[in-house]
């Protein structure tokens, strides 16, 4: 990965590079990035909402009686280990794992655009239904809704910009994306920070309801973005897919990378079954990068953190109100991290920034996991001091920041600019259909894991991250 890929399919690269970035693609990609803002809001906004006191009581009363033993005191491993609490969060990622797959075709048949549209649709649906919700089961259809948002925006997003930009800054404009995703976390943990203190109930409906905002955003938005000219191309417009390249581009001179985009079209209107295609012996060097980059990037652990913050704070044992503030510290680090990627990626290449934020991984995870280890032991019958909260919490940050700037933003990058068009869409499926089934088992297995595995789980997540490295090197 040294040096970095282009979707550019073009031998030509250098001669048409030197279109200028209009403004015209930067409000289109930002517009787009919205669905990475509505994918980090429902990463982030889980946790917390899941802490709060009025969302168990109405939905949840079992696991009130739960977070206490016999003897009245809290373990602090198992307290939020409850199926049908973890199934809230995870129910949304396994319906964007089927979603994904459908919104494949969909991307291919009808547009990067139409995918957009559908999944700003099933976003404002689901937020809706979440911030509205009177029982459990609406609360669950409100998640599978915004889970079938997630399946139609991740795959059609990153496309979508590494579609529009022009090959000399793909990478960092690519990156608004998980940029985006970070701002949404960010968000989410403010938004959690401050509703707690509502009164009658409206906490927990703002935090869920407040999605709705950015998924109008991006609804509206949707009808005005142009589409690509590689999706023109595909539908058989050649004059129009050729105007929108120098109008993106901001010069008449594109032939050299029209007829680039015009033989890879041809090439990709011969294959009738790209899912066929796409395990081609030709192909495997993409197959396994959309399979394998994804299930390492989860298996890492971040969305531990990312789920779960407020809460995993409140297991290892800061207050109510620690725990909500580390966690904006953390997505605040998680945002300013991925900026530094974005700086960078284009100058250091791919394969340095997968190693070393893999490294700083390991080495933050470990000792995370031993000094919970030290102070909780295996019964998690233990307490920290005022400097042992700062030292995990630091921690933690450069783990988040170690993901920030590597895996998170490069597990989005690298799948979507590898693939040549005729198997883009089929990839970009598969990677992101990966991606959520392993959220999926993370977000509903991890709080029972860390229950029976107890500080041991910091560990696994080391030796998941040290296998992702040795792959790499």
């Amino acid at each position: 990965m040294g040096g970095g890929f282009f979707v550019t399919d073009s031998s030509h690269r250098e001669e048409y590079e030197e279109g200028r970035v209009t403004s015209f693609v930067v409000i289109a990609c930002i517009v787009a990035a919205m669905g990475g803002l509505l994918f980090g809001y429902d990463i982030g906004i889980s946790g917390g909402v899941t802490s709060m006191e009025e969302f168990l009581t109405r939905f949840f009363p079992d696991m009130l009686r739960q977070m206490q033993n016999e003897t009245g005191r809290e373990t602090e491993y198992c307290k939020y280990d409850n199926e049908l609490l973890t199934l809230f969060t995870s129910s949304l990622y396994l319906a964007a794992l089927f979603a994904s797959f459908l919104a494949s075709s969909i991307t291919r048949l009808f547009g990067r655009k139409v995918s957009m549209t559908i999944g700003g649709l099933a976003f404002l649906s689901g937020a809706l239904l979440n911030g509205f919700a009177i029982s459990l089961e609406m609360l669950i259809i409100g998640r599978l809704l915004l889970g079938v948002g997630v399946g139609f925006v991740n795959q059609a997003v990153p496309l979508y910009l590494s579609e529009m930009a022009p090959a000399k800054i793909r990478g960092a404009l690519n990156m608004a994306f998980q940029l985006a995703i970070t701002m949404g976390i960010l968000a989410a943990n403010i938004v959690n920070y401050i509703t707690p203190n509502l009164k009658n109930g409206v906490g927990w409906r703002l935090s869920l309801g407040l999605a709705a905002v950015p998924a109008s955003v991006l609804l509206v938005g949707s009808f005005f973005l142009p589409e690509t000219p590689n999706s023109i191309l595909e539908r058989g417009n050649k004059e129009e897919a050729k105007r929108m390249l120098q109008k993106i581009r901001g010069t008449m001179e594109v032939e050299h990378e029209f007829m680039d985009l015009c033989a890879a079209c041809e090439s990709a209107k011969s294959v009738q079954h790209p899912w066929t295609n796409i395990a081609q012996t030709k192909y495997r060097p993409q197959l396994v990068f959309c399979t394998f980059i994804p299930f390492f990037q989860q298996l890492t652990g971040i969305n531990v953190i990312m789920f779960y913050a407020p809460v995993l704070f409140r297991t290892i044992g800061f207050g109510k109100d620690a725990s909500l503030i580390s966690a904006v510290i953390t997505g605040l680090v998680n945002v300013l991290s991925t900026l530094v990627s974005i700086y960078s990626v284009d100058k250091f290449g791919r394969r340095g920034l997968f190693l070393a934020g893999g490294i700083q991984m390991i080495v933050t995870q470990v000792a995370v996991g031993s000094i919970i280890g030290w102070k909780f032991g295996v019964n998690g019958e233990g307490s920290l001091s005022p400097v042992d909260t700062q030292i995990l919490l630091g921690l933690i940050c450069l783990y988040v920041a170690g993901f920030a700037w590597s895996w998170g933003p490069l597990g989005w990058l690298v799948p979507s600019e590898i693939c040549p068009l005729e198997i883009r869409s089929a990839g970009q499926s598969l990677n992101v259909s990966v991606n959520m089934f392993f959220t999926f088992l993370i977000g509903q297995f991890f709080v029972t894991m860390l229950c029976h595995m107890k500080f041991v789980s910091f560990w696994a997540a080391k030796t998941f991250i040290g296998i992702t490295v040795d792959t790499m090197k």
